[in-house]
């Protein structure tokens, strides 16, 4: 064991190194935000993840003054903005709406990926939970699961589903695996060209977020079929759940933020003390769940342990769901 003494001058110089590096520590959160917060959205413009990032953004700029700014960085299942985040300084201006994509799923669904979920990024905070539903064209021959399970294993080969995210494509395959039918996904560069081609019965079925599906089912122009959530959804009380054929189907997403690994964490503090404040204002929860999501507040070490946990159900549906890694 290596002993190392220090004389009294060294032992004050190290103190007084020790102590200026706290005090810029704090001065960093006590006057943040000083200039404007950028948001990456590792998504396209208008969908659940950059609408709720602005939702997110007008509360925190009234909150602080400041402008936000939301980042729009699209590309390779979340990959691109995510990547973009983390070599973002860490200094409290850049923060990523991270999703059970970006921090949970993927590391499962890629062979390489160029950032590290946990040791690249510090969770911030939670802002609420969604599922998916699975939708099918008004006038397809199966209106249930059931009736649907029935047509694919008496057309085997014949039933293809749509899926434009490698999450999104869980849902599929692990209803595949769950009913025990021969059907075939079909990737799509976004969700738009799966509703075109769902109404077009280019393809027969297929698993989108809440807030895609809203507008689609309330115009009578898709059908769903079931919800992937623990609970039925407060807009369709009549269409069940996953789980109701199937013990245990329960696939859920998130979203929230993370930022650059070394972001002060007194500024982390401050910005999880926004994301609960905006989830508990009537308000801005009402914007919230009108996009499809279930309003969430965490504290940075309950979100950080949540991150941590959904890593884990996300490996074991991908396991069970049989995709190999891209």
């Amino acid at each position: 064991m290596t002993r190392t003494a220090f004389a009294p001058r060294s032992i004050l110089r190290h103190a007084l190194a020790a102590a200026s590096l706290l005090l810029a520590g704090a001065s960093h959160a006590a006057g943040w935000p000083e200039k404007p917060i950028t948001l990456i959205v590792p998504s396209a413009s208008g969908g659940a993840a950059d609408l709720t990032a602005r939702t997110f953004a007008q509360f925190l700029g009234q909150q602080t003054g400041q402008t936000v700014i939301v980042e729009d960085r699209p590309g390779a299942g979340g990959i691109v903005g995510t990547n973009a985040a983390k070599n973002a300084p860490a200094d409290g201006y850049t923060f990523l709406l991270s999703t059970n994509s970006t921090h949970a799923a993927n590391q499962f669904l890629y062979k390489r990926l160029p950032y590290d979920a946990q040791k690249d990024f510090v969770q911030v905070g939670m802002l609420g939970t969604f599922g998916t539903v699975g939708i099918v064209s008004p006038d397809s021959p199966y209106r249930t699961v059931p009736e649907l399970v029935e047509y694919a294993k008496k057309h085997p080969g014949e039933v293809f589903f749509g899926y434009y995210s490698s999450s999104s494509q869980v849902p599929s395959e692990l209803f595949k695996q769950r009913a025990g039918i021969n059907i075939s996904g079909a990737g799509y560069k976004n969700i738009t060209q799966i509703i075109t081609d769902l109404r077009g019965k280019q393809i027969s079925f297929a698993f989108v977020d809440y807030l895609t599906a809203m507008g689609q089912i309330d115009g009578k122009g898709l059908t769903p079929l079931a919800v992937t959530a623990a609970k039925r959804h407060p807009a369709w009380p009549d269409v069940p759940t996953m789980s109701t054929y199937y013990p245990d189907f329960v696939v859920a997403g998130w979203l929230g933020l993370s930022a650059p690994a070394g972001t002060p964490p007194d500024i982390v503090a401050k910005m999880n003390a926004a994301t609960q404040a905006a989830v508990n204002d009537p308000a801005t929860a009402a914007k919230l769940r009108a996009l499809g999501l279930t309003p969430e507040a965490m504290d940075v070490t309950r979100f950080d342990t949540f991150v941590k946990e959904d890593t884990a159900r996300w490996k074991e549906w991908i396991k069970i769901s049989g995709i190999q890694p891209q």
